[in-house]
This record gives C-alpha cells, sequence and structure tokens, in this order.
C-alpha cells in the first residue's frame, strides 16, 4: 500500500511544491491550507490512511504547534515533520519535545525532505513494530493491531471478532506462515482472558512418546525418567489460552484425553491418582486437511 502525506501549510507555492516533491518520491499527497483543515481531514474517516504529516509551524489561526500539540493527544497520529524557516530551530526543538518525529527548515532541498520522510516512517514501523510485541508478551494484542490486506483477511476479522466474545473452542485453518497465531493471540487479546496466560504448543514437534507428559503433566516415577513432578501445558495455560499448533499431528490417544479436557474441564496427569481441574480456553491450527484426517481415522470426529 503506497504511503500518504499531508502537506499543511499555508503558502499555496510551498504546498504545491512540497505536494509534486512528495509525489516524485513514490507517496500519495494530500494538501491543507490551514490547521483548521487539516485537523477536520484527520479527524474523519480519510484521515486515517495518512501516514505521515508535513506541518509548517507559523500559520494564521491554528498554527502548526497547536495543531501538533492536539494531533499528539491522540493515540492513533501518524508521525509528523515540521518545517521551521532559518532562525526557527528553537520552535522546532519546541516541536520535537512536544511529540514531532523531525523538523526540516525552509527552503528544504528534495534530497534532504526524501530521506527525512523515509526516516520518520521507519521509525513509526520500529515503534508499531515494538507495540505490537508487546502485546504479544503482555496477551493483549487486539485485532487493531494487525496489518489487514484484502477482503479475504477482513473476513477472518470478523470470525475472529465473533469467536473472542465467546469461550468455545477455536480451530483456524491456513498454510504454514499465513500468521495463525497473530490472529489466535488476537482473539484472546479481546476476549475476557487478554493478559493472562498464551501457551504455544506445536504439536508436530513433540515426539509421540512425550506428548501427554507435555501436554498434561507427570508425576515423579510416572515412567522411566520422570525423577521430579512437571506439570503440563494445560496447567501452565490455566486461566488464559492453549494454543496448539499443528493440532492434527496429535496421536489418537491425546485426543481422547483432549476430548475429556474440554468436555469436563479436567486432566490426568501421567500417573497421577486424580484429574486435575483446568480453566482455558482452547485454540487450535492446522494446515492440513482435517476433514481427510477424520476419513482415514487419523483424527477424532467428536473432536472434530
Amino acid at each position: 500500500m503506497v504511503k500518504r502525506v499531508l502537506v499543511v501549510d499555508d503558502d499555496p507555492v510551498q504546498r504545491r511544491i512540497l505536494e509534486e516533491s512528495i509525489k516524485r518520491f513514490g507517496y500519495e499527497a494530500r494538501t491543507a491550507a490551514s490547521g483548521e483543515e487539516a485537523l477536520k481531514l484527520l479527524e474523519s474517516q480519510d484521515g486515517k490512511t495518512i501516514s505521515l504529516v508535513l506541518l509548517d509551524l507559523v500559520m494564521p489561526g491554528l498554527d502548526g504547534m497547536a495543531l501538533l500539540t492536539r494531533m499528539r493527544s491522540s493515540a492513533e497520529a501518524p508521525p509528523i515533520v515540521v518545517q521551521t524557516a532559518h532562525g526557527s530551530i528553537e520552535a522546532a526543538i519546541g516541536a520535537m519535545r512536544a511529540g514531532a518525529t523531525d523538523f526540516v527548515v525552509k527552503p528544504v532541498s528534495p534530497e534532504r525532505l526524501e530521506v527525512t520522510i523515509k526516516n520518520a516512517l521507519k521509525i513509526e514501523a520500529l515503534a508499531v513494530e515494538i507495540t505490537r510485541i508487546k502485546k504479544r508478551s503482555e496477551g493483549t494484542l487486539t485485532f487493531d493491531d494487525l496489518i489487514i490486506r484484502g477482503e479475504s483477511m477482513q473476513r477472518v476479522i470478523a470470525l475472529g471478532k465473533r469467536a473472542a466474545v465467546s469461550n468455545i473452542p477455536v480451530l483456524i485453518e491456513g498454510e504454514s506462515g499465513v500468521g495463525k497465531e497473530l490472529i489466535a493471540r488476537a482473539i484472546q487479546g479481546e476476549s475476557e482472558r487478554a493478559g493472562r496466560p498464551f501457551v504455544t504448543v506445536n504439536c508436530g514437534a513433540i515426539p509421540e512418546n512425550l506428548v501427554e507428559s507435555v501436554l498434561f503433566g507427570h508425576e515423579r516415577g510416572a515412567f522411566t525418567g520422570a525423577v521430579e513432578r512437571r506439570i503440563g501445558k494445560f496447567q501452565e495455560a490455566d486461566g488464559g489460552t492453549l494454543f496448539l499448533d499443528e493440532v492434527g499431528e496429535l496421536p489418537l490417544d491425546a485426543q481422547v484425553k483432549l476430548l475429556r479436557a474440554l468436555q469436563e474441564g479436567e486432566i490426568d496427569p501421567v500417573g497421577a491418582k486424580r484429574p486435575v481441574k483446568v480453566n482455558f480456553r482452547l485454540i487450535s491450527a492446522t494446515n492440513r486437511d482435517m476433514i481427510q484426517l477424520v476419513r482415514e481415522g487419523k483424527f477424532r470426529e467428536d473432536l472434530y
């Protein structure tokens, strides 16, 4: 998607020069002749498409500093590059302290302007990614944090939001690398379990003889090598979400125990004398044809 830059400047000649330069850089350009006009655009639905604002500090009416202050009060404000004249560097520094990403001195060369815009967009992209990583680690990632392209992804997001308001098990199907785990994390982030544990298990990476121990845990002495008690992934996810990636790879014995955990809300650790209650939301993912696995007897129909 082409980035869109909003030029805010009361000088029509300067506005036109900047607009043409921005188009040559490969971006789309929008213009506003005043702070009031820019604010109206930014607060509209169209304002959500603005990737960066190039803002003149000195304008009549709502000037650049006042507009900057209004914009930075919004968590969704795009990065802002301010323009200042020679001798007004202190004003530019004040704008930086108020939240501007960078500044340029008029008249700015096309080369300098292009580098400044590119750097500001890179800084913004990095900040967004840091926020996304932080939210993932905290279990508070939402669908608003995802980059959505195409109608098919819009449909996926709509289904994900519907799933988030319930506690039913969810199966996410799709090829490897399409972002199934991100969808699962966003479902949790928009549910009542936001901020709770999000435990990920790649079912295809666990040796078959260790699947039950990893998922359900085991008691000391339950089998050769079990020198101490170990809780499983279900108990780690207690109160939160258990994400079973490549769930189609689970052995049938483990599928039976998984079904019991879903139906009864309890698990049987290997070697345990009594079941353990667990409170979890199950989200599974697969790149396999689950219907075909059911037909072949490799996946339980009552679990699918």
